[in-house]
């Protein structure tokens, strides 16, 4: 199927076509229709599925064909959408700047960590499609310099990660002030029980679309785990990024702190990092992810929700310097390479204090990682290979020795007879 099988409108479609877009995706192909319906729709899909098209498109479609109906000049907020996190916030906005070159609509985006005074100006001349996170959102709403009750669109995008940064009763106060009558969309990764709540409280008779579920990961990707002790995850990382065949690589860690050091590590071993995280300036963190992006900067180690909205074209390698302690996080750190039907590989180091982690993992994704045991920092024993298979070698000697024990006793008893 490509979009021209889709009913959208010529406009997009040559923005589509710009874009280089030919064929969506199964969530675009699933969701596009229904959304250009009207309908409610709960959309349960991984990262890397596009599933910002598949809302933008149709909002931008259903907008645009109201617009031409309707003779009020007046630029309201008509369509809202709600996501986690800046980086997540920008690459929205930019998405529907592309999928909306030809249609007269104006979009801002509005986040937090810098000044809010030309996000406001904005906003006084006058917006069509708002794309928000909830702090900067409630801010502007408690100083009455916006106003949600033209909202006929809302869109509530990684509703999962909203739970995990704890934004869930900023989302609630945000909803309480929309209109109730309004098309809403829901995406998620996971639906956690408090988000199946939130999704049953939100939608009207949603259409459910639910594409790759999020045990699975890409046939793309090329799973590889290395047993190390923790102190030489930083030998062993650098030992890695010495194969120049290893292009740009996303390095995610498990605190903010420790992003740092890994970043300052590689640098003073010559290799060319950065790291992005919450605790960064907002131009900082868009400079270090322009600079991966443009790939003058070969590393970027960054935590998982700062990696959220981290979309980069041609990622080869995807490390976990350590492990997530929720196996879901794993299936959506790889997932950012390997998109698209390119393929990807994705390198995890383990220590003795993360196989409880590594157990959830391959339990969840219904596979064992393939072990690379020829590498200079191995574990002197790596008890999850070596040690059962030790056991089961030990226990086959004892019980052919008792075998043999058996056999002896009666044919000596046979020949004393």
């Amino acid at each position: 199927m490509s979009f021209n099988n889709l009913p959208l409108i010529e406009p997009v479609l040559k923005a589509l076509s710009n874009e280089g877009y030919t064929k969506p995706t199964s969530i675009q192909q699933k969701s596009i229709p229904v959304i250009l319906q009207h309908k409610d729709l709960l959309g349960c899909a991984q990262t890397g599925t596009g599933k910002t098209a598949a809302f933008a498109i149709p909002i931008l479609q259903l907008m645009h064909q109201e617009q031409q109906m309707n003779t009020n000049n007046r630029r309201n907020i008509k369509a809202l959408i709600l996501t986690p996190t800046r980086e997540l916030a920008i690459q929205i906005e930019e998405s529907f700047r592309a999928y909306g070159r030809y249609l007269d609509l104006r979009h801002l985006v509005i986040f937090g960590g810098v000044s809010q005074h030309n996000q406001v100006n904005t906003l006084r001349r006058g917006v069509d499609i708002l794309i928000a996170t909830p702090g900067r959102l409630l801010d502007l709403m408690n100083q009455n310099l916006l106003s949600l009750r033209d909202v006929k669109f809302f869109v509530l995008d990684e509703a999962d990660r909203m739970l995990d940064m704890g934004f869930v009763h900023d989302v609630k106060k945000i909803i309480a002030k929309l209109p109730v009558q309004r098309q809403t969309l829901f995406f998620s990764a996971t639906m956690p029980p408090e988000i199946q709540q939130l999704a049953n409280v939100l939608l009207k008779n949603p259409v459910k679309v639910e594409v790759t579920p999020v045990s699975s990961t890409a046939d793309t990707i090329q799973q590889e785990l290395y047993y190390t002790e923790k102190e030489h995850k930083r030998s062993l990382l650098i030992h890695l990024l010495k194969d120049t065949t290893i292009k740009n690589a996303l390095v995610f860690a498990r605190t903010k702190h420790g992003a740092d050091k890994i970043a300052k590590d590689l640098n003073r071993s010559g290799i060319n990092a950065d790291a992005i995280h919450g605790n960064k300036s907002q131009n900082a963190r868009q400079n270090a992810l322009q600079n991966f992006k443009a790939k003058t900067t070969r590393i970027l180690v960054a935590t998982d929700i700062a990696a959220r909205g981290i979309d980069i074209d041609e990622l080869t390698h995807v490390i976990n310097y350590e492990l997530p302690n929720v196996p879901e996080t794993y299936v959506h750190r790889i997932g950012r390479t390997g998109r698209a039907g390119a393929s990807g590989i994705a390198i995890s180091f383990c220590d003795g204090e993360e196989k409880a982690y590594l157990k959830d993992i391959q339990k969840l994704i219904a596979k064992q990682i393939p072990v690379v045991q020829d590498h200079p920092f191995a574990m002197a024993i790596a008890n999850d290979v070596i040690r059962p298979a030790l056991k089961k070698t030990v226990r086959h000697v004892r019980q052919q020795d008792s075998g043999q024990k058996r056999q002896f006793g009666r044919s000596f008893s046979r020949r004393t007879a």
